[in-house]
């Protein structure tokens, strides 16, 4: 008889379970239910996106996410946000999906993975980095060699850094999506979806339940589910798992913010939950869709900064009577975490900030023009130029002499997304993709006509391929010519404002005066303080721009999103107090596409408390689904 000793005695109290019964969790078909290390388990999660949240409020919006009664939550894996340049990954800082995954499970949080590699989400071209177009003619979502090999590459590197979080491995994630939303696209190659599945199982192994969502319906099941693995729906009454409930929706430029009520979305919930179905809730929170990432519908209509979507935790991370009435609810069913649930973050005003004028965009195009100018005979696009995001501009000359009101014009439908454009120094009007594709202009043969155009997002969703490309993607005409001889360049904004180099112009006699609708894309910038050594500053702000038009936010060099409030429905921005500091001045800058409120005398941008995220807009984007009666998803 062998002798143990106290310490290992508590070994075996403490693990000896463990040691004995593996960590499981699989699928009793059955029995139709699932099973976590044997026992029968049913999961209430719910939505969040870590590339949408600062990493320093993780835990906080992971907390109160428990703290409703969650078990478990689902995320995303956008593939641009980690591999921006080709074989070049980062999963460091805000993009540390590890520390996410560590953070989920210390609270006590299972974790439903969905690692695409398209994810919809309303990000930029659905998650696919945008230089997979560099190859024009790629078949995105298919069995397409070129494409296969860019996913393998990809999903091998993601693969191997999510394994260790493996439930089976000690780690928290219980299920891996393959794709997403496949039935809905226009390929249906199952060849292609095959190929994903042996991927997936290759790096994660056969134990790991894999899984497909689409819409509910026969079509969209059929070219998206593969056999042996798990097929889920978005919005399947009676269905046992439902990877989609929307408990609010996304917002589009120009269309009123959406809010669903709370009594609709608990009764919901309650149905559900009676049923006996596992359910995610599609968002818990939104977050916020910084710098350039946002997506786009068709018709054409781009996303806010905001990803708000009226869920029950705020893009600020904000306690709502969302959030305690779906709580109320999740007590019927399961026993609810005691103890004190985090408290919404504190949020200050730090008033009005004083603007001055910098520079133009022609101004300064040395300092933004890194790779210097490229020439070409017609315009090309942003990838043809090595840009994905933000804005490029394209210079000419008139070839005639336009002494009268002359069509300039995109008569194709070829400016992608929005153009700027000025002549000899004088901004003349907007060119807007589906909405404006012809203004009018005068001036003298040889005139310098310069078009700043802004990428506002690629399409992230749709039965179509997702082949949006940016910039002039096909010939402009002024009048019956076809414009020629251009000269581009690619603007590297976030570089020159994060390297300071964009300073104060001094005015001079020669400066053209500007008309009064319009001006020149300009950048401005101002600074404020926050006093040290005084308790719990800096805090969580936003930022409104009180008679400003449209354009784009730096806070201490941190590209903060999208500003358009003449459209709406956004109206502030949030700005998370990680982003600033009581140890230096606080710089904001801004880049104002169309006029800025700053002649004659002074302008300001304005720090608030309150977020305006439902100003009036008219609409030009028609809502034609509703929630829990579509025929489709988007999320």
């Amino acid at each position: 008889m062998s002798l143990l000793s106290a310490g290992s005695i508590l070994l075996l109290l403490l693990f000896g379970e463990s040691l004995g019964a593996p960590r499981s969790f699989s699928i009793d078909y059955k029995n139709d239910c699932f099973r976590k290390d044997g026992e029968e388990f049913r999961f209430i999660s719910g939505g969040i996106h870590y590339f949408r949240i600062p990493r320093v409020y993780w835990k906080d919006r992971l907390l109160k996410m428990h703290m409703a009664g969650l078990n478990a939550i689902q995320t995303y894996i956008p593939w641009s946000f980690h591999e921006e340049i080709p074989g070049q990954f980062s999963f460091s800082g805000d993009r540390d999906l590890g520390h996410f995954l560590q953070v989920a499970q210390d609270i006590g949080l299972l974790v439903i993975l969905r690692p695409g590699p398209y994810i919809c989400a309303e990000w930029d071209m659905g998650g696919m980095p945008a230089w997979l177009l560099k190859k024009k003619d790629i078949k995105l979502r298919t069995s397409d060699p070129d494409y296969i090999a860019a996913v393998d590459r990809w999903m091998g590197k993601l693969l191997s850094t999510v394994k260790p979080f493996l439930y089976q491995n000690g780690g928290p994630i219980i299920s891996v999506q393959v794709e997403n939303e496949y039935g809905s696209y226009y390929a249906c190659d199952h060849d292609y979806i095959r190929h994903l599945t042996k991927l997936f199982r290759s790096y994660l192994g056969n134990e790991v339940v894999l899984f497909t969502t689409d819409g509910p319906g026969i079509s969209y099941i059929k070219c998206g589910s593969i056999q042996d693995v798990y097929a889920t729906v978005d919005f399947g009454p009676g269905t046992n798992v439902n990877s989609e409930f929307y408990t609010g929706w996304l917002d589009h430029w120009g269309s009123p913010h959406s809010v669903i009520s709370s009594t609709r979305v608990a009764k919901s919930l309650n149905e559900v939950l009676a049923t006996g179905a596992n359910v995610n809730m599609y968002m818990f929170i939104g977050g916020t869709t910084f710098g350039y990432w946002n997506g786009a519908n068709i018709p054409y209509a781009p996303q806010p900064t905001s990803y708000d979507f009226n869920a029950p935790l705020t893009e600020a991370g904000d306690l709502t009577e969302k959030y305690f009435a779906i709580r109320e609810v999740i007590k019927m069913y399961r026993k609810i975490p005691e103890g004190p649930i985090p408290p919404t973050t504190p949020k200050y005003a730090y008033g009005a900030v004083s603007m001055k004028k910098l520079q133009t965009i022609s101004d300064s195009l040395k300092y933004l023009a890194f790779s210097g100018p490229v020439k070409s005979m017609y315009p090309l696009t942003f990838l043809d130029l090595n840009q994905a995001l933000g804005f490029v501009l394209y210079r000419t000359t008139l070839p005639a002499n336009c002494s009268t009101p002359t069509p300039l014009s995109s008569p194709l439908n070829g400016v992608h997304d929005r153009a700027y454009v000025s002549i000899d120094g004088v901004a003349v009007g907007i060119l807007e993709r589906d909405r404006v594709i012809t203004i009018n202009v005068t001036g003298n043969a040889g005139s310098q006509v310069d078009i700043l155009v802004e990428n506002m997002g690629r399409v992230n969703y749709g039965h179509q391929d997702f082949k949006d490309f940016k910039g002039l993607v096909t010939n402009l005409t002024l009048g019956n010519n076809t414009l020629a001889g251009w000269t581009m360049y690619s603007l590297s904004i976030d570089k020159a404002i994060n390297e300071g180099v964009i300073k104060e112009k001094e005015a001079t006699a020669t400066d053209p005066p500007r008309p009064a609708a319009l001006s020149l894309p300009t950048f401005y910038g101002g600074s404020f303080v926050i006093p040290d050594g005084i308790p719990d500053l800096p805090q969580d702000t936003y930022i409104k721009l009180p008679k400003w038009r449209k354009g784009q936010i730096w806070i201490n060099g941190f590209n903060l999103g999208r500003y358009w409030p003449v459209r709406g429905p956004q109206v502030t921005l949030f700005v998370p107090a990680n982003l600033l500091t009581t140890t230096a001045p606080n710089n904001v800058t801004i880049l104002e596409l169309e006029r800025a409120p700053c002649s004659p005398g002074p302008c300001t941008v304005e720090f608030t408390n309150t977020p305006i995220l439902n100003a009036t807009a008219a609409s030009h984007y028609k809502r034609h689904l509703e929630l829990f009666s579509r025929e489709d998803s988007l999320g």
